[in-house]
């Protein structure tokens, strides 16, 4: 456990006031297999490696900060079916949770939750255990944590009678499972809701469930449904529950609503609980998004209690601009060294139209304001016939933060995160720079791969690829006079008869130079 850092009010100050200046690069994890309903963990105790995950079936890794990303495709015989969940144990251990669809059957589609377990840096993940199986009953929207005291995994989620049916008499619960063997088994699930949903997969059902680790090992789970947003907890590691959910708040038009451009959007709430020792030790934040102020005006919402749950704030909003745009799509954590909170969320504040940024919010002051800033280097436009997914997501430490989002450019999805590095005493690492590149893509690469690179201001730029001991191999730009813009250049190694091996490209100007690693596979 990292120990609380105490910050002067001056450099917190300092910290808030940089974000509105700063610029962070925007790096394109992948665009195959039109990725959305995105999710990225870090390691904190190497803040270098990250996992990320991607509907249906899309991992990716880093090992050096989100700079740049292998990729694979996940399989297991007890099927691969979205709603990723990427978390990471004390051990160094990576998990990805999803749904099930055993050898594409649909006669077993959602028939449990599943979870894969990676030990060498999300490289490889073996077949996976399964986690509820009740048939003829569906498993949906899992999510999980990690206790970092005992190393236990945590996971609730969405119980179906019959997915998408509308008979009162089927009825959807929330429920729960823990693993004490790193995910190999799991217990038998326990019912937490007081309250059960209908089948629709709307307002109505209860959905939503992410669970959170208190300072003495506490279990928080919310989840949203016909009673509102409520709150349960357990003291014991999950052995025994409330016998009353705890109401924290209405969901005023209902966690399912609509934002134009957006084939479906939901509000559905998001569970974290400081464990940073430093003022905020205990307290418990959710995190959603609703349209109390309109269907032309969805915010973003954060409620905190300092009590165990027993007790709520009213609602905060997190979005600081003017009445009247829509953010959607929220996701929270928060970085156990600093106790600082982190959002992620679309925002439209810009424009009048559906072009679309992507905001971080922090609050250093435990939830009781919010710094807002973009961290998308241009807007997209979605498109209401393209699936987003569910929800963004987020991961924080050490004052490093990578958000993923997904993006839409003509007809193609990407999946994007952005590098935003802090300075724990004062201001954001990135500066003002006259340029951005993004990592090659695909990387590792078989016979060509693209460049992508920014210019904030016009001059003479050189674009080269050298190898391993820095000869040049190929010139791909020669001090050629560019105008600010976004540029593309292809790399076609096999035209060179090229070796297998690892190479860099160089992108250079006035004032400015840029190399990354790339990999050449024949």
């Amino acid at each position: 456990m990292t120990t609380y850092r105490p910050y002067s009010l001056i450099s917190v100050l300092l910290l808030v006031a940089s974000f509105t200046y700063a610029q962070f690069q925007n790096v394109m994890i992948s665009n195959q297999n039109w990725p959305n309903e995105t999710s990225i963990y870090m390691n904190p105790k190497n803040t270098q490696q990250l996992i990320a995950g991607a509907n249906l079936n899309s991992f990716y890794y880093s090992n050096d900060g989100g700079h740049t990303w292998g990729n694979g495709s996940l399989s297991s015989t007890l099927g691969v079916y979205g709603d990723p969940c990427l978390v990471i144990d004390t051990a160094g251990y990576f998990y990805f949770l999803h749904l099930s669809s055993p050898q594409g059957n649909p006669l077993f589609w959602l028939d449990r939750i599943v979870c894969q377990r990676s030990t060498n840096n999300g490289l490889s993940w073996n077949d996976g255990s399964g986690i509820g199986k009740n048939d003829p009953k569906q498993q949906d929207k899992e999510w999980a944590a990690v206790n970092p005291f005992n190393n236990e995994l945590y996971v609730s989620w969405t119980q179906f009678d019959a997915y998408g049916v509308a008979d009162t008499s089927l009825k959807t619960n929330i429920l729960f499972s823990k693993s004490s063997d790193q995910g190999l088994t799991w217990t038998d699930p326990v019912q937490l809701n007081e309250v059960s949903g209908d089948c629709i997969d709307s307002d109505n059902t209860v959905e939503g469930a992410v669970p959170a680790v208190g300072p003495d090992g506490e279990i928080y789970v919310s989840w949203a449904g016909p009673a509102g947003l409520v709150f349960d907890r357990s003291l014991d590691g999950g052995l025994t529950w409330l016998d009353q959910d705890i109401f924290v708040s209405d969901i005023p038009g209902g966690w399912d609503y609509a934002v134009p451009g957006i084939y479906r959007a939901n509000g559905l709430p998001v569970t974290a609980c400081d464990i940073s020792g430093g003022p905020y030790n205990g307290s418990i934040y959710i995190n959603w998004s609703d349209q109390r102020n309109g269907p032309e005006d969805t915010d973003i919402w954060i409620c905190r209690s300092n009590d165990g749950g027993n007790t709520w704030s009213s609602p905060i909003r997190v979005n600081d601009d003017l009445p009247g745009k829509q953010q959607f799509f929220t996701w929270m954590t928060i970085d156990q060294s600093t106790g600082y909170i982190w959002l992620v969320f679309y925002d439209r504040r810009q424009y009048p139209d559906t072009r679309t940024d992507v905001y971080l919010a922090v609050s250093t002051d435990g939830g009781s304001s919010f710094q807002n800033f973009a961290v998308s280097e241009t807007p997209f436009t979605p498109m209401n016939s393209v699936f987003f997914g569910d929800y963004t997501g987020i991961t924080a430490h050490q004052g490093k933060i990578r958000p993923i989002w997904t993006r839409l450019d003509g007809s193609d999805l990407s999946a994007y995160t952005a590098i935003v590095d802090t300075l724990l005493t004062s201001v954001p690492e990135k500066e003002q720079i006259p340029f951005a590149t993004e990592q090659n893509y695909p990387n590792p690469f078989k016979e060509s791969t693209v460049f992508s690179f920014k210019l904030r201001s016009a001059g003479f730029v050189t674009l080269k690829v050298n190898d391993l001991m820095g000869k040049p191999v190929a010139t791909l730009i020669d001090h050629a006079w560019m105008e600010q813009g976004k540029y593309v250049k292809a790399f076609n190694a096999s035209d060179l008869n090229l070796p297998s091996g690892v190479y860099y490209f160089s992108l250079t100007g006035s004032g400015f130079s840029k190399q990354q690693k790339m990999i050449y596979q024949k």
